[in-house]
C-alpha cells in the first residue's frame, strides 16, 4: 500500500480499495476483486506509483499458464493501462471508456502517481453526495432593472423557469440533494418558491443577510460550519459545469480553494506600437490578449470559512487572497463547458434563446 503522507488520494476515495502492492498474492486480488466489487485491482508500490492493473479475466489466463495463488500479482499485472489526468472532465472519460469497452479508467500525474479511479456506473448514475451547494441568491440585480424591480434576480425566468431552478436541476444531475440559498432582495418570494425543496426532492435551507455581505461574507453565516468540501456558485451563472467533476478536481488537487475559469479573449482595435525609449523596436497588428476570469463557480474546504469575518462584507476573491496569504494552496478550475453570467437584460434575452433552441433540438 503507498504510504498515506505520500499518496494524494483522498481518504474517502474508493480507489483505496482497489489497490494492492505489488508483493500481494493472486488469492489476495481474487479476495480484493470479491470484497470491493470494483472489477479491477490497481497495483501501486511504496511511492504511490500506479505499476499496473489485474481484472478477473488477467487472473483467469494466469491460471492457464501455471501460475498458482501464491504468486504476486506483479507476474500478471496489466502495465500499459490506460490512465487520464485528473483534468478530463466527466464527457472526456465516458468517451474513453466507451472506445476502449472499459468500465474503470485511474486517474494519475504526469509520473502515474495514482490520484483516483474513474468508474463507469459511478458517472452515468451518480450517487448522491453529501457535499453541501451554497448558492448566493441575494443580489438586487440592479443592471436587470426594470425585470428586477418586483422579483429577484435568481427567480427571473429563462426557459419556462427560474434561473435558481436551472442551477439546482443542473447540480441534482451530479448527485447533489442539499442546497443552501443565500437570499436577501426580495428573499422571501424565493423561499414562498422553493420552500423546503420537497417538491424537487432535495432539501434546501436558507442563509438569511440582514444586509449584504458579499459573495464569501454570507458562508459566515452558515450553521453548522459544513464538514466536507462543498461547492458555492452565484445565483446567476447558467452553465453546462459539472459541479462533480469541479468538486472531485479540488479534492484531488488537495485545495482549501478551487475557482472555475474560462479563458478570454480580447483583441485590441489598434495595431500596437513596441518601443524601448524613443526608438521603434517592433510592430504588432492588433493583438489578441489572453486571460482567465473568474466563472462565479468555487468549491471549499470548511478549514476556509475560519477566514471569513463574522458579520462583515468579503468577496470572494479577498477570501481567495486571505487564503494565499495563509498559506493554504488555492487552484483554478479550467472550465470549457457554455457559461452565461445574466447580469443585463441582453443576457437574460440569450439565455432565454439558448435554453429555448436546446429545447427544440431535443424534441
Amino acid at each position: 500500500m503507498p504510504n498515506s503522507n505520500q499518496s494524494k488520494i483522498a481518504k474517502d476515495d474508493p480507489v483505496w480499495r482497489a489497490v494492492l502492492p505489488p508483493g500481494a498474492t493472486i488469492q489476495q486480488a481474487i479476495q480484493n476483486l470479491d470484497e470491493t466489487a470494483l472489477q479491477i485491482v490497481l497495483v501501486v508500490d511504496s511511492e504511490g506509483i500506479l505499476l499496473g492493473t489485474v481484472t478477473d479475466g488477467d487472473i483467469r489466463r494466469g491460471l492457464l499458464r501455471g501460475i498458482t495463488m501464491d504468486t504476486h500479482i506483479d507476474a500478471i499485472a496489466f502495465r500499459d493501462s490506460l490512465v487520464v489526468p485528473p483534468e478530463f472532465g466527466r464527457e472526456t472519460v465516458l468517451q474513453l471508456m466507451h472506445a476502449n469497452k472499459i468500465r474503470q479508467l485511474p486517474v494519475t500525474d504526469g509520473g502515474r502517481r495514482l490520484l483516483g479511479l474513474h468508474l463507469m456506473d459511478d458517472l452515468i448514475f451518480p450517487s448522491e453526495r453529501p457535499n453541501i451547494m451554497v448558492i448566493m441568491a441575494g443580489g438586487k440585480g440592479v443592471r436587470l432593472r426594470p425585470h428586477t424591480e418586483n422579483c429577484p434576480k435568481p427567480l427571473l425566468p429563462v426557459a419556462g423557469k427560474p434561473m435558481l431552478e436551472h442551477i439546482i436541476e443542473r447540480a441534482m444531475l451530479d448527485g447533489f440533494g442539499h442546497f443552501v440559498l443565500a437570499i436577501h432582495y426580495l428573499g422571501h418570494m424565493i423561499e414562498d418558491y422553493f420552500g423546503d425543496g420537497s417538491r424537487l426532492n432535495v432539501r434546501i435551507d436558507y442563509l438569511r443577510e440582514d444586509e449584504p455581505l458579499g459573495t464569501a461574507g454570507a458562508l459566515g453565516l452558515l450553521m453548522p460550519k459544513p464538514h466536507a468540501p462543498f461547492v458555492v456558485t452565484n445565483g446567476d451563472v447558467l452553465t453546462d459545469i459539472r459541479y462533480g467533476d469541479l468538486l472531485d478536481f479540488h479534492v484531488r488537487h488537495n485545495a482549501f480553494a478551487t475557482m472555475a475559469v474560462r479563458a478570454y479573449e480580447w483583441q485590441h482595435p489598434y495595431g500596437v506600437v513596441q518601443t524601448r525609449g524613443v526608438d521603434i523596436v517592433g510592430f504588432e497588428e492588433k493583438p489578441v490578449t489572453r486571460t482567465h476570469i473568474n466563472a462565479g463557480v468555487y468549491a471549499l474546504m470548511p478549514e476556509a470559512l475560519n477566514l471569513i469575518p463574522s458579520g462583515e462584507r468579503c468577496d470572494m476573491p479577498g477570501l481567495f487572497e486571505k487564503l494565499q496569504a495563509s498559506g493554504m494552496r488555492t487552484v483554478a478550475y479550467p472550465m470549457h463547458e457554455p457559461w452565461l453570467d445574466v447580469g443585463r437584460p441582453v443576457d437574460l434575452q440569450r439565455a432565454n434563446n439558448d435554453l429555448c433552441g436546446e429545447k427544440k433540438d431535443v424534441t
